[in-house]
């Protein structure tokens, strides 16, 4: 059991360190478990809104307490990377959320999670902790806004006062004591702007996305054909949507990031509706090398092309 002047210097250290690896944020929760958030959980499931991702419905125990995740586990451990950038790809080709525009974050930030890791364990001995991003059946959003680093908007991404929402978001799950942080208390108001803009309508009330809608899920994570219904509605996207983020005022306070590794890479800049559409496999195994669009794969980007093709000829 650490002293308790200790307990305060060491979290210090640890939040410099991530300062300087180029984290935005971090922030400290106690372990417990998020059991006020069960019903909303599974009013989700039960909704059906978590589309095919049937991974959702499993380890819901894991994800409300980390305790279940990592054994012996105390404190959740938030860190916010900002990815936000004005570039902006040609207003007639196809669009792509920010986040994809350079190389894949899980690369990125794990490299910088790891150096995070071996920082605690030098000032620590016989330390149990895991990193995660994206990783594992953790509840990321609630933790950050447990961690005081924002709070969940109504187009449910963490929103920070200071950074805006263009944020990743990864943990470290330890056995350290540390000094926590106060939850952050929430500041959409009585806004609805990414509600109303939303070309899907795929925000539901009560701070619910119904992934059926959501033009993100749809270009990434579905795996089968696009509903019909849909047509005329994802604004020229092909990977993912940034539409609810646009429009959010906090990100008005969005500056741009210092990651060498994320700018737009100029193959994807100068790529026109033509050379995405006449796209062969080489071709998107070559310029998405190392990208988070290679999470769509070439047969689900060829089907957003055709979706979004067939939609701008009628």
């Amino acid at each position: 059991m650490y002293e308790l002047d200790h307990i305060e210097t060491l979290t210090n250290e640890i939040r410099d360190e991530a300062q300087r690896l180029g984290f935005a944020a971090c922030g400290f929760a106690a372990v417990r478990s998020l059991e006020e958030l069960k019903p909303k959980y599974e009013q989700w499931i039960d909704n059906g809104y978590h589309a095919s991702m049937a991974y959702m419905d499993r380890n819901v125990d894991k994800r409300l307490d980390p305790a279940l995740l990592v054994e012996g586990t105390k404190t959740v451990i938030s860190l916010l990377y900002n990815y936000y950038t004005s570039d902006q790809l040609s207003q007639t080709t196809y669009k792509i959320s920010r986040y994809a525009y350079g190389t894949d974050y899980h690369e990125v930030i794990k490299d910088k999670l790891n150096a995070l890791d071996a920082f605690i364990r030098s000032r620590a001995e016989n330390v149990i902790q895991r990193s995660f991003v994206d990783s594992a059946p953790v509840l990321e959003r609630a933790w950050a806004q447990e961690s005081g680093l924002g709070w969940i908007g109504k187009n449910t991404c963490l929103i920070s006062r200071r950074h805006g929402s263009f944020l990743f978001i990864s943990e470290i799950i330890t056995s350290l004591e540390l000094s926590y942080d106060e939850p952050l208390k929430d500041y959409c108001g009585s806004c609805r702007k990414c509600i109303d803009a939303c070309p899907t309508q795929a925000i539901v009330d009560g701070r619910l996305i119904d992934s059926n809608k959501c033009i993100s899920y749809q270009t990434i994570e579905n795996r089968g054909e696009i509903p019909d219904q849909l047509a005329g509605k994802f604004s020229n996207y092909v990977f993912g949507c940034d539409i609810c983020q646009e429009v959010c005022p906090w990100n008005t306070k969005a500056h741009h990031h210092n990651e060498p590794l994320f700018h737009l890479r100029d193959e994807i800049r100068d790529l026109t509706p033509e050379q995405w559409q006449n796209m062969k496999e080489e071709d998107y195994q070559r310029i998405f090398r190392k990208s988070a669009i290679k999470r769509s794969k070439f047969s689900g980007i060829s089907r957003n092309v055709a979706f979004l093709r067939k939609d701008n000829n009628k």
